[in-house]
């Protein structure tokens, strides 16, 4: 599954996101804010539980409030588009 974030349809970044969308970082990709971590690279490990593990294993700056948040702010936002 591929995670597809088009940045004009979600201008409205919150302040308290955990999704920052920033030219200047990874090119625009739609990462953990305050890491260079890619949201889609989560999103390829969420299939299993392993890959749940391996992901925060791989990737210590991202926490699990942070990857919870995310899911909820993406299932929002698709929500609202819907």
């Amino acid at each position: 599954m591929k995670f597809f974030w088009a940045q004009e349809e979600f201008p409205d970044m919150r302040e308290d996101s955990v999704i920052s969308v920033n030219p200047e970082v990874m090119s625009g990709m739609p990462v953990f804010r305050g890491t260079r971590v890619p949201l889609q690279t989560f999103v390829d490990h969420v299939g299993s539980d392993e890959g749940i593990r391996d992901f925060f294993d791989g990737f210590p700056t991202v926490s699990r409030e942070q990857a919870i948040k995310s899911i909820d702010e993406v299932k929002e936002r698709l929500l609202v588009t819907t």
